[in-house]
């Protein structure tokens, strides 16, 4: 089918026009590396890119290149939304890890339950405001309820991943067996390396963390929590005994950075 652009521009169509993306809010700038291989293989040339990660503030100029009017217009439709929704993502995340100052450790695992085609792009997005990507830095199993079910128990569970010893083992703790404080218990007597805490109540992290305190069990697990997590919940988990947050729909679902192009004709 024929590009409606190529009669809109014929008569311009030997012309060089110099374009800018700049932004229009304040934020963490995320999606240049798939945004400027985009710009590239349009045929613009590129003179000037900021890199993943860079604070913004409104009015900032993202980049600089150059074109044809056909292959501006074309960029004008791409360019802004490969780095609009990344960069709000990881705005969102920085946000979060400046407000924990390192602990507890932010981290944003819901880029799993996305569509497959946009997993890479969340990830790298959550990693450029600083967040992390991962419950462990380390090799990890991790048994969710579903697991633990088929598995037939929190017990049974961590018995069969013992031949796994290079890796750190993690359990989801739900309450769905027995009182939650009694999972996370037992948990910590048979190995795990990290509970967690996957309600979103707060209640239910405390009761956790106390119980294993009374039990002499709470140095050697670390405890992680989630469910519905806001930053504006976070001083109140700060207070608490918390090493990790997984941080999901207010980091993942973000409102998008906005941005605009201005075009200079040369």
């Amino acid at each position: 089918m024929a590009d409606i652009r190529d009669e809109i521009f014929k008569e311009a169509i030997s012309r060089t026009v110099t374009a800018k993306i700049f932004a229009e809010a304040s934020g963490i700038l995320a999606g240049t590396v798939p945004a400027l291989k985009t710009a590239e293989n349009l045929g613009l040339t590129i003179l000037h890119w900021l890199e993943e990660g860079v604070p913004l503030t409104a009015g900032d100029q993202i980049s600089l290149f150059k074109g044809s009017p056909k292959r501006i217009a074309m960029a004008e439709e791409v360019l802004m939304g490969l780095m609009g929704k990344p960069s709000g993502i990881a705005t969102a995340a920085k946000r979060f890890v400046d407000k924990a100052r390192g602990r507890p450790k932010i981290v944003s695992g819901s880029w799993k339950k996305m569509p497959i085609y946009l997993k890479d792009t969340i990830r790298e997005a959550v990693a450029a405001g600083g967040a992390a990507i991962r419950i462990s830095d380390a090799p990890f199993v991790y048994l969710d309820k579903n697991y633990i079910k088929m598995l037939g128990g929190i017990r049974a569970s961590l018995s069969a991943t013992l031949s796994l010893n290079d890796r750190k083992r993690v359990i989801q703790v739900h309450g769905h067996f027995q009182d939650i404080a009694a999972e996370a218990c037992e948990a910590a007597e048979n190995k795990a390396d990290i509970i967690f805490v996957d309600t979103g109540k707060i209640r239910d992290v405390e009761t956790v963390i106390r119980v294993l305190n009374e039990k002499k069990l709470r140095q050697q697990v670390q405890i992680a929590f989630a469910g519905g997590i806001r930053l504006i919940d976070l001083d109140r988990l700060k207070s608490l005994d918390i090493d990790i947050l997984d941080v999901g729909r207010a980091i993942v679902d973000a409102p998008l950075l906005d941005m605009r192009m201005e075009v200079e004709i040369n």
